[in-house]
Formats: C-alpha cells, sequence, structure tokens
C-alpha cells in the first residue's frame, strides 16, 4: 500500500514544531542568563556573579576609606583636639561597624557556598547596602573633616607636627633595627619573617613624607594634599617601627611560657599513654576510639620531639612552637577530659585559653599591620579574613569575662579560629603583593611614588579627602577592582 502525501507532511510538521519550541526555550534561557529582568520588565537585575565581583570592589573601596579616614582623625584630633572631632568620630564609628558586618557576611557567603541564588543574591545585596552606607556616613563628616583641616594656620601648624613626628620616628627605627637584630641572633628566621623588611620600609616611608612636608609650603604647592600624602606615610612608618617592637615582645612572652606548656603536654601525653595501656576497648569506646586517641597522642608526641629538638638546637620560633604545642595538646586534652576531674579540666581549659589568646593577637596583629602597609594591592579575599579573625578574637575575649560557664567555653574556639584567620589573611595578603610586584628601584633606592602606591597612601593630584568628601572626590592610588585609579 502507498504512503500518502499527508502521512508525509504531518510527521514533519510536528517535527519542526518540536524543534522550534526547543529553539524558543533555548534563546529564553539564554537571554535570563545574560541580563536578567525585573518582573515588571524594568531595570535589569545584575546576575549574582555580578554581585559577586561588586562586593568584593566594595568592600576594598570601604576598607581603605575607612583605614585613611581613622589616619585622618588621628591627625585631626591632634590638631584641634577630641571635641572639636568628635562628628568625625562618630562617623567613623558607624562606618566601622557597617564594614564588620559586611566583612562577616562576605566571609558566610564564602564559608557556605551557597547553591541557592535567592539566598546568595540577598546577602550580597546587604553587602554592598552596608558598604554604601559605611561610605555614606563618611561623606556626611567630610565637611567636618575639611573645616579642620580649613582652620586659619592649620597647615603650617600641622606641618610643624609632622615634621616632629617624623623626628621621633626617625629616633625609633634606629632602635627597631637594632631590636630586629637580637632576633635573628637569638630565634629562627621564621620568628622574624613577619617584620623582616619592616625597617627598611619604615625607612622609604619617612624619605617620602620627607619629600612631601618640604613640598607641602613650598609656593603655589596644594598644601593640604601633599600633608595628607606625608601624613599616611608618617603613620604607616609607625606602624612597622611598632610591628617589631611588638614582634620582639610577643616572641620574649611566648618563649617565657614555652617550657610550661611543654611540661603540661608531656603530663597529658603520659596520661593518654597510661588511658591506652589500662583502659579495655569496650570501656574506652564509650567516649572516644582507641585509634582517635592514639591518633591524638601520637600527634602531640611528634610535635613534642620536634619542638624539643629546635629549642635544644637554639634555633627555635616561640610563637609558633607555642601554637603547635597548644593545638596539638589542646585536642588529646579534650579526649582526656572524660577521666578527668571538673577542677582540673577547667584549670587546663584557662591555660589552653591563655596561650590561644595570645597566638591569636600575634597573628591578627602582624596581618593588620601587613595589609595597612600594603593595602593598595592587597585584595578582598585577605580583607575580609582578617577582618573576620578580628572579630572573633574580639568575641573571644569578650567572652573570657562572661558571667556563664557556656559562654566562657565559647572562647577557646573563638581564638583558634581567629588564628587561623589571620594566617591564612596574611598569606593571602603577601601572594597578592607578590603578583603584584615590588616597586621598582631608582638610582638612590625604591621609586617613593610606586612605594606610595604599593601602601594605598593618598598622592596629591586628586585623592579622595579622607572621610571620603564629595567635593575632593578624583584620583587616588589605583588598586584591585580599581586599576586605572578613577574614583567613579
Amino acid at each position: 500500500m502507498g504512503t500518502s502525501g499527508v502521512d508525509l507532511v504531518l510527521p514533519l510538521v510536528l517535527l519542526a514544531a518540536v524543534v522550534a519550541v526547543a529553539a524558543y526555550t533555548y534563546l529564553t534561557r539564554r537571554r535570563r542568563t545574560t541580563t536578567r529582568t525585573t518582573p515588571h520588565g524594568g531595570v535589569p537585575v545584575p546576575e549574582v556573579a555580578e554581585l559577586d565581583a561588586r562586593s568584593r570592589d566594595a568592600l576594598v573601596a570601604t576598607d581603605d576609606a575607612v583605614r585613611t579616614s581613622r589616619e585622618e582623625l588621628g591627625f585631626a584630633v591632634a590638631l584641634a583636639g577630641h571635641t572639636a572631632a568628635r562628628r568625625c568620630a562618630e562617623a567613623l564609628a558607624h562606618a566601622e561597624a557597617e564594614l564588620t558586618a559586611a566583612f562577616h557576611l562576605r566571609q558566610e557567603v564564602d564559608d557556605a557556598r551557597l547553591e541557592d541564588e535567592v539566598a546568595r543574591r540577598t546577602m550580597l545585596e546587604e553587602v554592598l547596602a552596608r558598604c554604601a552606607e559605611a561610605d555614606a556616613a563618611l561623606d556626611d563628616a567630610a565637611p567636618d573633616a575639611d573645616a579642620l583641616r580649613g582652620l586659619p594656620g592649620a597647615a603650617p601648624e600641622a606641618v610643624g607636627a609632622a615634621r616632629r613626628l617624623h623626628g621621633e620616628l626617625d629616633a625609633r627605627l634606629g632602635t627597631a633595627e637594632a631590636a630586629l637584630v637580637a632576633i635573628r641572633r637569638r630565634y629562627a628566621e621564621s620568628a622574624a619573617a613577619p617584620v623582616a623588611t619592616a625597617p627598611e620600609q619604615a625607612r622609604a616611608r619617612l624619605d617620602f613624607a620627607a619629600d612631601r612636608l618640604a613640598r607641602a609650603l613650598a609656593p603655589g604647592a596644594d598644601a593640604v594634599r601633599e600633608l595628607r600624602a606625608a601624613e599616611g606615610a608618617l603613620d604607616q612608618a609607625a606602624r612597622l617601627v611598632e610591628a617589631v617592637d611588638r614582634r620582639a615582645m610577643e616572641l620574649a612572652e611566648s618563649a617565657g611560657r614555652l617550657p610550661g606548656a611543654l611540661a603540661e603536654a608531656e603530663a597529658d601525653l603520659a596520661a593518654a599513654q597510661k588511658v591506652l595501656a589500662g583502659v579495655a576497648e569496650t570501656e574506652l569506646v564509650e567516649w572516644m576510639s582507641r585509634a582517635d586517641l592514639r591518633g591524638r597522642t601520637a600527634r602531640l608526641e611528634a610535635v613534642l620531639g620536634d619542638v624539643r629538638q629546635s629549642v635544644e638546637a637554639d634555633r627555635h620560633d616561640p610563637v609558633d612552637a607555642l601554637r603547635r604545642v597548644c593545638e596539638a595538646d589542646a585536642a588529646l586534652d579534650a579526649a582526656l577530659a572524660e577521666v578527668r576531674g571538673p577542677g582540673e579540666v577547667a584549670r587546663r581549659a584557662r591555660a589552653f585559653l591563655g596561650l590561644a589568646l595570645l597566638s591569636a593577637r600575634s597573628a591578627v596583629g602582624a596581618a593588620g599591620e601587613y595589609v595597612a602597609t600594603h593595602r593598595g594591592v592587597v585584595r578582598s579575599p585577605a580583607r575580609t579574613r582578617l577582618a573576620e579573625a578580628r572579630r572573633q578574637l574580639a568575641e573571644a575575649e569578650t567572652a573570657v569575662g562572661a558571667e556563664t560557664l557556656e559562654h566562657r567555653e565559647d572562647a577557646l574556639p573563638l581564638a583558634q579560629g581567629a588564628d587561623g584567620l589571620a594566617r591564612s589573611a596574611q598569606a593571602l595578603a603577601e601572594q597578592d603583593v607578590r603578583l603584584h610586584g615590588p616597586p621598582p628601584a631608582t638610582a638612590t633606592g625604591p621609586d617613593l611614588t610606586a612605594l606610595a602606591v604599593l601602601g594605598g597612601i593618598l598622592l596629591p593630584g586628586g585623592g579622595p579627602a579622607r572621610f571620603g568628601g564629595p567635593a575632593t572626590r578624583g584620583r587616588t592610588a589605583a588598586g584591585p577592582g580599581n586599576p586605572s585609579g578613577e574614583v567613579s
């Protein structure tokens, strides 16, 4: 029997219809992926990936604005007093609180790896909103900051104060250089690593500040902008000098605490070995498997052996050694808590907390100084981890004084979390600096302008005023998310 024309046409029509529907669906989905629109066909809604990138850039820009505003406030208070600068101080405090909340949200987004697009979008939009609120607070205080800068005779007086500070820092720098030499003689190179280049960087910033101060009162100079650049460099030089002093104190305190920590850890190790030898598997399994306890015991034993070897060789890093002993011993101590009395458990918890706080403060301080003095090239991930480390450290210190035992027990994990986040922040910041490369050298030393860009110092010729004053918006040092240096 032959096939009619209708029998051939009908399947072809159906196939064409299926292809048309599939093509329409594909194109519609592609258009939605490329540009989302509001339900009412209004302004295009940015994709989550775009919001993610914008939130990172906003955090960097707002963090820089808050940091420079903090520097400006310090000099404004020195010039005009706390009362005159109170509105600026209040605006800065509000901006800092908003920025801290924004960083915390960003950390939650990074940690959660949310697959729910709506939830991720909501959190990223809140990050942007909080950054905008912080920026607005600084903008509102800009007229007050500008008024303080414009006081009669303010520029010459401020230049004089900056020159005096320069002289003080120059004298302190010699002490810091001697302290670094002593650290290197006594400890392993890793102990000096966080501040190994601090004196050299401080010297370069002092040279930059001296150059800008010389220009500030020259005929036709923009005294305020030159002064701001000098003050930014002086603030960073002070941070670098203080970092060496702080590192020397941290190493001395850690070295003093290390023998006691080692003795406690040895006692815990002996107790664990006794438990493993004397408790039957049927009894042990009620609170911990024998393999888990044996693993924690072996880890502490290895750490103790390594630390004691480095101490005996007289080339150890007390801060790192104390951290490693504390972490391994705390893990084993948690397993032994079931066979100890409440009093001993509480005593050991207090001891671990003290050591963890010491380590966390050291790590947060080191990362904070590194980011502050290299902020021109440090990106959002490092800043986010640093902000979260600071938040957790503050919560740990608050928990120490809590009235309830339940809240006090939160302090140790918070301190340990702050320590880990700070070290991660430092590693990420150092990676950003390596990717950027060192400032180019001139015949007489580093290129001071390039060094200023690396440090995020606002240069004369168009940098936005600290406190983000709209009247002086323009060009700032180029940095992450702002490669051209333009300010929107």
